[in-house]
């Protein structure tokens, strides 16, 4: 069963999965961090049964608590903070960069319209002379023994 909450902003509605909150899973390899990948014993050094039990637990609780308050305190401020930069990365990247990668493409054609000019008018007639001049040349290859 999956919740889902609407968010009513404006006129800007997105369905949001509560149950499923990495659907492109974005975290799967980074920060899925279980009691057993962080705290090993080997074998011929345990610890006692009751100890392991209880820091077992005590790793399990902490973290899921410690997520829980710190995502609680800082978890709005922060999805502010990444909300605003990327939203002056978004203005900066439509309003300055693309522009400026346009104005640069059409300098650059304007450019590359004289170079092309330049090499057709100066190069193309030297070296069709000179692949006229060497047509003429035979080269023969012999091998002697």
């Amino acid at each position: 069963m999956t919740k889902t909450y609407i968010l009513p902003f404006w006129n800007h509605t997105k369905e949001i999965d509560l149950i499923n909150r990495d659907p492109k899973l974005i975290n799967e390899d980074v920060i899925k961090v279980e009691f057993e990948d962080v705290i090993a014993e080997p074998d011929g050094t345990h610890s006692l049964d009751g100890v392991w039990k209880l820091s077992y637990t005590t790793f399990t609780v902490s973290k899921y608590w410690c997520y829980r308050i710190l995502s609680a305190i800082f978890g709005i401020p922060m999805a502010l903070l990444w909300g605003f930069l990327f939203a002056c990365i978004s203005f900066c990247h439509i309003w300055a960069v693309v522009p400026c990668i346009k104005s640069c493409l059409i300098e650059s054609q304007c450019i590359s319209r004289i170079y092309s000019l330049c090499i057709q008018t100066f190069c193309d007639p030297f070296f069709e002379a000179l692949g006229k001049i060497f047509s003429s040349v035979k080269v023969a290859l012999r091998k002697e023994v």
